[in-house]
């Protein structure tokens, strides 16, 4: 076996050039097909619960009930709906319509102002999400402890906690869940578009019956594999600057890392789902079977198992070992460190060893499966 030449490695990536080039659906995945799943999944998938609609019967018209009913409503977090009757409201929480009910009961406010009487509220809740459950709860509680407060002071109570609680959120300080979710999208994004591209590649030369031409060639299986790799490799890279171009400056994800560990972290994951799709596309021999294969392995694993929605630590402990050989889950930790904390080596350093480990394998896999015969 000859070995590797510049000269028709050269040639191998300008013919493979002209076929993306030629052929639109290269084109369409690697740079129509990026900007359209960032905004869907930037946007479909959110976390952030806002405007919860909660119903609101008030059976009692003393001063304290109508002060508690005007800081409900001035929550943002809540979207209030005043109800003339229990009924009224108990219809719309069974059609979905309602989150909750909260009901000031027609002695709040004399109790309220009794010594050692307990004024209380009544919160009904839709179960059906327990999470969203939760939210509408935890609002209307943080609501009331701080209308309690606010009225002790009014009431010149002036009564100081022992340990005052100072809260700062960081990294993400306005708690926006895009924030999060964007850079995990831009993972999924980039091992679609990485697999997808080149398992397409050997299958197409097989089919096209160009692939026998190849093999009556001097081309060593080295610049084959090579001359399969780096243009699509170049694509990839685009479709990665072009999500980022997007999270930054159209859907204003903040950015705070290194442009150089970007490109360093991206391209070890591109190893990792190039390889993928071109050790499918050895094995298949055939276009549909491994573009079906590719979204099946890439798709799946990195929207369920990545860390990008589910969090990792609450799965079961083989689902959680089970991870460990999945690159997007790398890619996707790396990514919202560069993205929301910085240039962290401490985080990014293991997360870039397992990337360089997977690469290797598939590149390796795909190397020995790739064979100069017909068989």
């Amino acid at each position: 076996m000859s070995s590797l030449s510049a000269r028709r490695l050269w040639a191998l990536c300008r013919k493979e050039s002209y076929q993306i080039v030629r052929d639109p659906s290269s084109i369409l995945i690697a740079f129509i097909m990026p900007v359209l799943l960032l905004f869907v999944l930037g946007y479909a998938v959110n976390l952030d619960v806002d405007h919860l609609r909660v119903g609101l019967l008030r059976e009692d018209n003393g001063a304290p009930a109508i002060s508690l009913a005007k800081t409900l409503a001035a929550n943002p977090s809540i979207a209030l709906k005043a109800g003339r009757s229990r009924s009224e409201l108990m219809a719309a929480l069974e059609q979905g319509k309602l989150r909750g009910i909260i009901i000031i009961p027609n002695d709040f406010s004399r109790k309220l102002a009794e010594q050692g009487a307990e004024a209380r509220l009544q919160l009904l809740i839709d179960g059906a999400e327990p999470n969203t459950a939760q939210f509408v709860s935890s609002y209307v509680q943080g609501i009331w402890e701080n209308w309690l407060r606010q009225r002790q002071t009014e009431q010149g109570a002036n009564h100081r906690p022992t340990i005052e609680i100072l809260s700062r959120t960081w990294y993400n300080e306005s708690n926006v869940s895009r924030n999060f979710l964007v850079p995990g999208s831009i993972a999924v994004v980039m091992t679609i578009i990485g697999a997808l591209l080149t398992s397409l590649v050997v299958a197409r030369e097989w089919e096209r019956g160009t692939m026998e031409a190849l093999l009556a060639s001097p081309v060593t299986r080295l610049e084959l594999l090579l001359s399969k790799i780096l243009p699509y490799y170049l694509l990839g890279m685009a479709a990665c600057w072009i999500c980022l171009l997007v999270a930054v400056y159209i859907m204003g994800v903040p950015f705070r890392g290194s442009l150089l560990m970007l490109f360093v972290v991206s391209s070890l994951f591109l190893g990792c789902a190039l390889g993928m799709g071109l050790f499918l596309s050895t094995v298949m021999r055939n276009q549909f079977n491994a573009a079906q294969a590719a979204l099946t392995a890439a798709f799946l694993p990195a929207m369920m198992l990545s860390g990008f929605v589910y969090e990792i630590a609450s799965m079961p402990l083989p689902l959680q070992w089970l991870t460990r050989i999945i690159p997007a889950r790398y890619y996707a930790s790396s990514l919202q460190t560069l993205f929301q904390a910085g240039t962290l080596m401490e985080l990014l350093w293991p997360n870039l060893l397992c990337l360089l480990l997977l690469s290797l394998f598939w590149l390796g896999l795909t190397a020995l499966k790739s064979r100069r015969t017909l068989e």
